[in-house]
């Protein structure tokens, strides 16, 4: 009866002991799980001035968010200059309803195994799920998991991180986006606001600078009372070659606002 008495006392020991390892185990994790999901603040978020021309308020976007896109290149291996891009594409350099109302940036809906709060917005389709943070950065550090979780996006991170045409091109065919101009109004953005300074900086090259070939392309600043109409009676063009040229799907555009004129090389 003794030895029966020794033997469960002993099991016991043994149950305990197992139990303390594991729990050792799962607290080491998480403390180095929270090490790696650091998120650069933004609490010092520029305001645009009243009358800004469409140029100033990408400018100011890009200089609120150019330290995060950066910190999550570093972190997640995305070109800074294609965090950018997608950010003033999606969320209309923050203008946008859906980025106003919920800090979503980057058009993200809430798809399967979302447990955050969401919101809901016309999309493709009429009131569509789409994703709400409680601040802008948390929509860029989802859209690096959006990314480096997802096995349709695998192939994007085979290009080099600064060849940012490959991963615009690549987004487009992963379906990141059903419009299919979608990879040349990315590369329109990095290009004309040369975002890919940052991902020089990140990888610590020597920075890029236009081409001075780049300089001979046409521009037009948007005056009041224009029109696309009137823009491409001015330099002898069509409206659909205008705004094919500068990516755009609607006749809309914003005074202070600029224009190609003419095609881009490549």
């Amino acid at each position: 009866m003794s030895k029966n008495v020794i033997r469960l006392v002993f099991i016991s020991a043994l149950v305990l002991v197992s139990c303390k390892s594991k729990k050792n185990t799962i607290s080491l994790s998480k403390k180095k799980y929270v090490k790696t999901e650091k998120v650069v603040n933004t609490t010092k978020i520029k305001r645009t001035p009243k009358n800004a021309s469409y140029t100033e308020v990408v400018a100011v976007y890009i200089d609120n968010y150019s330290a995060i896109a950066k910190e999550e290149m570093v972190q997640y291996g995305i070109p800074a200059s294609i965090t950018l891009a997608q950010g003033v594409l999606e969320s209309g350099a923050g203008r946008a309803a859906l980025s106003k109302k919920s800090n979503n940036h980057f058009g993200i809906k809430c798809h399967k195994g979302w447990t955050g709060e969401r919101v809901y917005h016309d999309d493709d389709e009429l009131q569509e799920c789409f994703r709400k943070y409680k601040d802008p950065k948390y929509s860029f550090r989802d859209h690096s998991l959006f990314l480096t979780q997802r096995s349709r996006y695998e192939g994007l991170f085979k290009y080099k991180k600064d060849d940012y045409k490959s991963w615009a091109k690549g987004l487009r065919k992963a379906g990141y986006a059903t419009d299919p101009k979608y990879s040349q109004k990315l590369i329109i953005i990095i290009e004309k606001y040369e975002l890919y300074m940052y991902d020089d900086e990140v990888l610590g090259k020597k920075s890029r600078k236009k081409k001075e070939k780049t300089s001979n392309v046409k521009k037009y600043t948007v005056e009041k009372g224009d029109s696309l109409y009137s823009i491409s009676r001015k330099f002898n063009i069509t409206v659909d070659a205008l705004k094919r040229y500068n990516g755009l799907d609607s006749n809309t555009i914003s005074i202070g606002q600029v224009l190609y004129v003419h095609t881009l090389k490549n």
